[in-house]
């Protein structure tokens, strides 16, 4: 009979604060806990009686890695909320800084906090004494891609520039034309990553997720088309409220998101590229093959060439926008306040970002909800720990704790921008 417990205080290598702890009893795992400590953040109700055109500058700061992405989200459902849409080279403005973001921080998930796991380094700086060509690499990735959000955002880390309706100021045709160069570096860098992460040593661990993500008609998603999943969702974006709902649990200072009456689900890298292998370029989806990957991925482990795949499909992306790219006569449409309630929902590197808004026809928000992809993974974490643990009780302690945290990392969580909850009660006598 086996019976340990498997306990990590504090996780390292991803952002914010959370622990896990794996109780094994008789040979079964009795409980498997992402518990989560840091602290709730009350973004949403920061919003309650702000102007309409300030949630994108106030929800980009709950992420300092993936604030477009909250950007995104919180302006589609402003624009859905007024009747406006933004379209032509102002939505291609849009897609080019998401590649900007997708470059910077695929590149620090791939180098700087996944491939130490499997090289055995407790994290990039050791990783770099004897790898230090690959360590500069992922580095020149990096900046590539924040280079790119700079240009479009006027900053990498919570952007200035763009807006409801657009953005205040759009780059000249010669400002982008710097950075072809770069981006074709970039590009062949990325490919050389996806035959080197598919070198990497992987578990033998496969789980059959539901996958769920946005789905668009005619490209690779970033924002808008409708939220898809492998087993059988197909719903516009205002209807994720009637398909999906969060749960409080008392070890998570975060809800937990599942599918209503079925239960967890995977966001992110392995659910966009399996729900949309069909969008990828060519050179993305060779890139693939000649990895070993098949059109669908259901080792959590791999999600790292999976990443690196999408790296390909950034900088491919990045460079076509950037070749037909025309400046638009204004960097933004008008968009008029009304009352209604909006949806917004974009791909963030680690996955699916929904935003609701009620906003009135003074243009103040009168109720915001934001559920992100952390959220939603949260209950698909506990189940690979699960089940991990309980196929791999042979390896010792140590191990498998390494590969119990390293399951964690899989899904590049951000747990500072999960932590958006927290059930007050206050008693007075």
């Amino acid at each position: 009979m086996i019976s340990k417990t498997i306990k990590v205080d504090y996780l390292a290598r991803v952002e914010g604060e959370g622990k896990l702890l794996v109780r094994i009893k008789n040979g079964k795992v009795v409980e498997a806990k992402l518990g989560i400590f840091e602290p709730p953040r009350f973004f949403e109700a920061f919003m309650r009686g702000r102007y309409f055109t300030e949630a994108p500058d106030i929800t980009a700061r709950i992420c300092g890695i993936c604030p477009v992405a909250y950007q995104m989200s919180s302006s589609y459902a402003m624009e859905d909320a007024c009747g406006a849409t933004v379209d032509g080279q102002l939505r291609a403005l849009r897609r080019l800084i998401y590649c900007g973001e997708y470059i910077e921080s695929h590149a620090l998930h791939v180098y700087m906090l996944h491939a130490p796991d499997f090289l055995g380094y407790e994290d990039a700086i050791q990783m770099a004494k004897d790898h230090a060509e690959t360590v500069k690499q992922g580095l020149q990735l990096k900046k590539i891609g924040n280079d790119l959000m700079i240009a479009l955002g006027g900053r990498e880390i919570h952007p200035i520039n763009t807006r409801v309706g657009g953005f205040y100021k759009a780059p000249t045709k010669k400002q982008l034309q710097k950075f072809v160069d770069p981006l074709k570096w970039a590009l062949e860098t990325s490919l050389a990553t996806v035959g080197w992460t598919a070198q990497l040593p992987f578990p033998d661990f496969e789980r059959d997720y539901e996958f769920v993500s946005m789905r668009h008609p005619d490209e690779y998603p970033f924002t808008e088309g409708h939220v898809v999943s492998s087993k059988g969702i197909d719903i516009p974006i205002s209807r994720f409220l009637d398909t999906f709902e969060e749960i409080h649990v008392e070890h998570s200072t975060s809800l937990q998101a599942k599918v209503i009456e079925r239960g967890d689900y995977l966001a992110g890298p392995m659910a966009r590229y399996a729900n949309n292998f069909d969008k990828l370029p060519e050179v993305a989806r060779q890139a693939a093959r000649e990895a070993g990957l098949g059109e669908v991925c259901r080792n959590p482990f791999k999600s790292i060439i999976v990443r690196s795949v999408e790296l390909v499909f950034a900088c491919h992306e990045a460079l076509r926008l950037i070749e037909q790219y025309e400046p638009p006569d204004r960097p933004f449409v008008e968009v008029v306040p009304r009352t209604g309630v909006g949806h917004g929902c974009s791909e963030a590197p680690r996955g699916l970002l929904y935003h609701r808004y009620r906003i009135g026809a003074d243009g103040l928000i009168q109720e915001a909800r934001i559920i992100p992809p952390t959220s939603q993974n949260q209950q698909a974490i506990e189940e690979d720990l699960r089940r991990f643990v309980e196929k791999n009780l042979h390896l010792s302690t140590e191990k498998l704790t390494w590969q119990c945290e390293q399951a964690v990392r899989n899904y590049d969580p951000c747990i500072s921008c999960s932590c958006h909850f927290l059930k007050l009660q206050i008693e007075k006598d």
